[in-house]
């Protein structure tokens, strides 16, 4: 199946259902929203046995926006053609994203490397959802943020890209692996520990030709005369200031389950679901185990 293909099928059977929340006792909304006046999220990798959806469902049924940013990887081409993989709660993300954008809420798609395929609708809307290159975002403080997937600036994905679906089948093996170590790990009472977040951001560091991700995203940023940059792409959420330019990572949906948030006021905060997940259900369960290591930034 062509990834293009994939992509339709996936949007298609999805718009065509009804416009009611598959809730099971697990995904009833108890908790009021949390209102913000923008919120970024990426690499959902929709399509793969990684992706958290119910957490993820949980965070689109507790956050209220104005903007909701989709940045990249939120439907994975490369799985898809590979193997279909498309379970009920990945369904049910789809429908929820295209219900907040029917409720009111804009929602901006701007694809990465695993979703590449809908880089040829740029320009486009598909059920309310506008597709764009990229985008720039003015916060409520002035703050021009440039808005991109990353991978333009990862030279394993422009220069070796037999490369880059090599590590992705690697770490879709590792994401198993994980499973299973932390099954185990938490048999011996031991804490929740992400073998494929270590591993990815070793190789990452290791590869010389990657180069420093990061600085060339925010080098990028001041080149256009903006203020900060907000991607993915790395699965590592992360709020800094380089060089005067404040970059910001959302990280993403199958490790880290965080999001960017900014607030009414321009304030802008990185938004770690795990502490939010209620520990009684499955996905709280497992992501209260990875909750401790993380703390959560503002700017």
């Amino acid at each position: 199946m062509q990834r293009d293909d994939a992509f339709l099928a996936a949007w298609r059977d999805t718009a065509a259902t009804d416009d009611v929340d598959a809730s099971g006792p697990d995904d009833i909304v108890t908790r009021p929203p949390q209102r913000f006046r923008t919120l970024w999220i990426s690499d959902l990798h929709l399509g793969t046995p990684g992706c958290q959806a119910k957490a993820l469902l949980d965070f689109l049924k507790h956050t209220e926006c104005e903007t909701l940013f989709l940045v990249g990887d939120i439907i994975d081409g490369w799985q898809l053609r590979r193997q279909w993989y498309w379970p009920q709660a990945h369904n049910d993300v789809i429908q929820k994203l295209l219900r907040k954008a029917r409720r009111g809420t804009r929602v901006i798609f701007v694809p990465g490397n695993h979703d590449e395929f809908a880089r040829k609708y740029i320009n486009h809307t598909f059920g309310g959802v506008e597709v764009a290159e990229e985008w720039v975002h003015e916060t409520a403080d002035g703050r021009k943020l440039w808005v991109i997937h990353g991978d333009l600036f990862d030279a394993v994905i422009q220069c070796a890209k037999w490369l880059a679906y090599l590590g992705d089948t690697l770490y879709e093996f590792t994401l198993k692996l994980n499973r299973h170590l932390n099954s185990m790990r938490a048999r011996m009472g031991l804490p929740y520990w992400s073998l494929s977040k270590y591993l990815k951001l070793k190789v990452k560091r290791a590869v010389s030709y990657v180069g420093d991700f990061e600085f060339a995203v925010a080098r990028e940023a001041r080149k256009r005369g903006l203020q900060g940059v907000v991607c993915g792409h790395i699965h590592h959420a992360e709020m800094r200031d380089i060089d005067g330019i404040l970059y910001c990572n959302d990280g993403d949906w199958v490790e880290s389950l965080t999001a960017l948030a900014e607030h009414a006021d321009g304030r802008l905060e990185i938004l770690q679901w795990s502490e939010h997940l209620p520990v009684s259900t499955k996905a709280g369960a497992r992501a209260a185990r990875a909750a401790a290591a993380t703390t959560t930034q503002t700017a």
